[in-house]
């Protein structure tokens, strides 16, 4: 039987560079899945500002994180890939982690290096564990992957940011050789360190594509000539939604009708599943 971890894998042997955007519930990822991307992303930056309207700092759980997941990963039938964060804890917490988003679904998850409380990438105040730490966490998980249901492993360095580029070339590589599926170096500066990347890490590369953030905004044919396999828009949905949802409510606040803002009712409806329920309760019909 074909594992979403498999059909993962089989986008990333394929030639050319795979483009998605973050999604963050059920609703988000259908979104995806119907716009025709091929795959999704849960962000932990974007599940922690809907379910629980904090900021990406650690303090949302791995409960919280992968419950939030496995609704995702129900409602689509594309791949999705899940942001494990530092794996909530020791090694052990590492391959729980790993072991728990399999369950739930996800085709892969990703475990960075940052000490905990992590936060988001390109925020201030991140610091990452030390370099043999890191391997720790990584071989971890991917022990879990060979001892429990599959799933692939994204491995992320947050060191350019505090150690420099060097050290997270030198993780990004470490990671590669252990055996991990995807290579995320987060923050990035230029078009240069981006290259570099490619170039000395042997294995697929992850671009996080996150406007005003410190890494440039590249179009999707000049990362795939770079060399990378995933780019990934992290906050597109969630802050499209935030200006739409802001819009509309000031034109209410204000007394005028939003309508011009809205999908209709019908679309809404069709959406949230109306049309796949009502196919399903005929088959069922006793009368």
């Amino acid at each position: 039987m074909t594992t979403p971890a498999d059909t993962f894998r089989l986008l990333l042997s394929e030639p050319g560079l795979r483009v998605t955007s973050g999604c963050y519930d059920a609703l988000s990822a259908r979104l995806i899945e119907q716009a025709g991307f091929p795959l999704a992303f849960m962000s932990g930056f974007a599940v922690s500002a809907v379910r629980l309207g904090l900021p990406d700092t650690g303090l949302i759980s791995y409960g919280e994180m992968v419950a939030q997941g496995r609704d995702i990963c129900a409602a689509v039938k594309i791949p999705v890939l899940g942001d494990g964060d530092t794996g909530y804890g020791n090694a052990l917490n590492v391959k729980r982690t790993v072991e728990g988003y399999a369950r739930a679904g996800f085709a892969a998850v990703m475990i960075e290096d940052q000490v905990a409380p992590k936060r988001c990438g390109h925020t201030a105040g991140k610091a990452v564990v030390g370099r043999e730490e890191a391997l720790a966490r990584m071989r971890a998980a991917l022990d879990a992957r060979a001892e429990g249901p599959d799933i692939a492993i994204i491995a992320r360095t947050d060191a350019r940011a505090t150690e420099g580029l060097e050290e997270a070339l030198a993780r990004a590589r470490a990671f590669a050789e252990l055996g991990a599926e995807l290579i995320f170096v987060e923050a990035p500066l230029d078009e240069a360190e981006l290259a570099r990347i490619c170039q000395e890490v042997p294995a697929p590369q992850m671009a996080n594509m996150l406007h005003q953030g410190h890494t440039p905004i590249l179009a999707p044919n000049k990362l795939e000539a770079l060399g990378f396999k995933l780019a990934v828009y992290p906050f597109t949905g969630l802050a499209a939604a935030i200006k739409a949802m802001t819009e509309s409510l000031a034109e209410l606040a204000a007394g005028r009708d939003p309508a011009e803002r809205m999908v209709d009712f019908e679309t809404l409806c069709r959406l949230a599943g109306f049309e796949d329920y009502r196919r399903e309760e005929e088959r069922y019909r006793s009368d």
